[in-house]
């Protein structure tokens, strides 16, 4: 479900009307004045890398395993893409990202949120999974 959420989201940021000022997007750089919903700072890169992210999440909640890796090291990445975003000034050499504090906020809660689950999935497999849990026998 997370997963697909990051689709739509990469997706939406394509789309004239949901994104606003479209013809501004930029490949990269903190320069885009395209605005997901009027509110995310975005680019195609940042686009991009939403719906590859989501896929990715959507082909590793076949198997419990595969969601708990995504849901850790994803929740991780967006935790330090919530931190980065707060720390690296707009038009900074590693500013490679547009992200606004809306974004900001977004990626820390996105991040927190995918620990949550996380932390909250079964130990053992259930009749809608397979494999054994990371963490090993409950």
């Amino acid at each position: 479900m997370i997963g697909l959420v990051f689709v739509l989201v990469g997706a939406l940021g394509f789309l004239p009307g949901i994104t606003t000022g479209i013809g501004s997007l930029e490949i990269a750089g903190s320069g885009s004045e395209a605005m997901l919903f009027g509110i995310f700072q975005v680019s195609v890169l940042l686009n991009l890398l939403h719906i590859g992210i989501g896929a990715i999440g959507m082909l590793m909640s076949w198997f419990l395993r595969g969601a708990i890796w995504f849901l850790t090291v994803g929740g991780i990445a967006y935790l330090a893409l919530g931190v980065y975003g707060l720390l690296v000034p707009d038009g900074h050499v590693a500013d490679f990202v547009p992200l606004n504090l809306a974004d900001d906020i977004l990626h820390l809660a996105s991040g927190v949120v995918m620990l949550v689950l996380m932390l909250t999935l079964p130990r053992h497999p259930t009749p809608h999974s397979s494999g054994e849990h990371i963490l090993g026998p409950s």
